[in-house]
């Protein structure tokens, strides 16, 4: 009986999704009809602008991400080596697989990548969850790294100079903050673990197992790198990853080249709109989130540097188009070779 009871479950989840998906839709159109009056938007300058852009420079903002798939795989072969060995160029398919995943069914089936490439390598999948909680570690000490010294050093011309320089020393300083707790954990992870299991116990006791297990798979993946010169290496290409999604960030704004202020668009600035488009992507949803991630950038091209609307939100297409959906074709080519189908990969996930 208990099985059958339980059996509804799935079900019940798989008609939620497509009724919230609906429902936002409907709120969202809703909002626009509403306010109609008030929106002065000009289709046939965005559609110019999209035609005046510089297609070799958009193509090289593509080419940058692509060289940052090879990047992650290189980095995760070596987090993966103290397991078992395995060639970069094995892992590059199923790394192109999981981001086209996540760019058609949304940020919540990233934990496709470790899954995939947990079955791939016959290995366990907790193995590859623990370095993919190390993965994204780095990401975030090299991005952080990265905004904190460009608006930290931003120009006095740039608007809002203070407040950004200001933004760009905290972050520094959040930085270390973090370093320092990467290493705590690193040579005393499992008191830290527990530690944080107690002082969340009062507030949910799910919350508080799940984050110490999250703490112990990141201890995990730091004890990978047993060297100096691994963490250092894994460290240097997290950097050159990330700037490498600078450079894509730079050549698809430099692409409209009827834009003055997105063609003049400086590094600091850059970092503003990355900085933008993360904290917008964090929470993606299928489909809905391409054009949320589009009004995101264009929200903050338009207001941070006075981009004209309408060429905001075709720069803001080409960046997302640059970012999450050119690695779809490849992806869907990947998927083809290696029988991996695309729905039930993103429904093991968020299953």
């Amino acid at each position: 009986m208990p099985a059958d009871i339980s059996q509804p479950q799935p079900a019940r989840r798989s008609v939620l999704k497509p009724a919230l998906t609906a429902l936002l839709l409907l709120t969202v159109a809703a909002l626009l009809y509403l306010e109609r009056d008030k929106l002065h938007f000009d289709w046939h300058t965005l559609l110019a602008q999209a035609r005046l852009a510089s297609l070799p420079k958009i193509l090289l903002g593509i080419a940058c991400i692509y060289v940052g798939y090879w990047l992650r795989s290189l980095r995760w072969a070596i987090l993966l080596t103290p397991v078992k060995r395995v060639r970069a160029l094995d892992l590059l398919p199923w790394q192109v697989i999981g981001f086209t995943i996540v760019g058609l069914f949304g940020r919540l089936t990233d934990m496709s990548r470790p899954i995939l490439i947990a079955r791939r390598t016959r290995t366990p999948v907790a193995t590859q969850l623990a370095i993919y909680s190390i993965e994204r570690a780095f990401d975030l000490g090299a991005a952080a790294v990265l905004f904190s010294f460009t608006l930290a050093l931003a120009p006095r011309s740039m608007p809002h100079h203070d407040a950004f320089a200001r933004a760009g020393v905290a972050s520094l300083a959040g930085t270390f903050f973090l370093a320092i707790i990467a290493l705590s954990l690193r040579f005393r992870g499992e008191h830290v673990a527990r530690l944080a299991g107690r002082l969340l116990a009062p507030i949910s006791a799910n919350l508080a197992k799940t984050v110490a297990d999250r703490l112990l798979d990141f201890r995990d993946g730091l004890q990978a790198l047993t060297t100096l010169s691994e963490f250092l290496y894994v460290a240097a290409l997290s950097l050159l990853m990330w700037i490498g999604i600078a450079a894509a960030y730079f050549f698809c704004t430099h692409a409209f080249v009827a834009c003055p202020p997105l063609a003049t668009l400086s590094v600091s600035g850059i970092m503003l709109l990355m900085a933008s488009s993360i904290g917008g992507s964090l929470l993606q949803l299928p489909i809905i989130g391409w054009f949320t991630q589009i009004a995101v950038l264009a929200a903050a091209l338009h207001a941070f540097f006075d981009v004209p609307l309408e060429v905001a939100t075709a720069c803001g297409a080409v960046i997302q188009i640059a970012m999450s959906l050119s690695v779809v074709p490849a992806g869907l080519i990947f998927a083809q070779i290696t029988g991996t189908g695309l729905r039930a990969a993103a429904h093991d996930t968020s299953a």
